[in-house]
């Protein structure tokens, strides 16, 4: 499944890059929030860091700590592809890793993750996010649907 995953994590990475790109140097130049809906604008929030700004700081090693452990994860997450069994599995395992790489650029680029898309209801608003936090969002949905499918598939009686 390694012939499938990679592509996708290569994907993700080449759009999330693309449009942090767009966003950074061109969209948020200088930075502002665009109301695109009533319930959606784009922002410019740097992220220093994990997810929801969780274990954020000033010091120079955060995004070095950051990015190194996401770069560990996603190698092992590579070796967890390379003996998946299942198309489903390469792509999930293929979207958390574009994903968690997709950040960890951000991180030697600019020393925090560009966020940029801000969801909000009733003066609530979710943490911005980005390309590659939906992939890993949907990359982990994935993972865990395989998993309980896989495990009711293991807990059948065969009669």
């Amino acid at each position: 499944m390694i012939r499938l995953g990679l592509p996708v994590a290569a994907a993700i990475i080449a759009f999330d890059q693309v449009t942090k790109f767009w966003i950074v140097l061109d969209i948020m130049a200088p930075p502002r929030i665009i109301e695109v809906s009533s319930f959606f604008n784009i922002v410019m929030v740097w992220n220093r860091g994990a997810s929801f700004g969780l274990f954020s700081s000033n010091s120079l090693w955060t995004p070095v700590f950051l990015g190194t452990v996401a770069v560990v994860i996603s190698i092992v997450l590579a070796i967890w592809m390379y003996k998946a069994r299942s198309r489903w599995l390469g792509i999930s395992l293929g979207l958390v890793i574009g994903g968690a790489l997709g950040n960890a650029i951000d991180r030697v680029n600019y020393g925090a993750v560009a966020d940029f898309l801000d969801f909000h209801a009733a003066g609530y608003h979710w943490p911005a996010f980005n390309v590659a936090d939906i992939a890993i969002f949907v990359g982990v949905v994935m993972l865990l649907f395989d998993g309980l499918i896989e495990k009711r598939r293991a807990n059948r009686l065969e009669v």
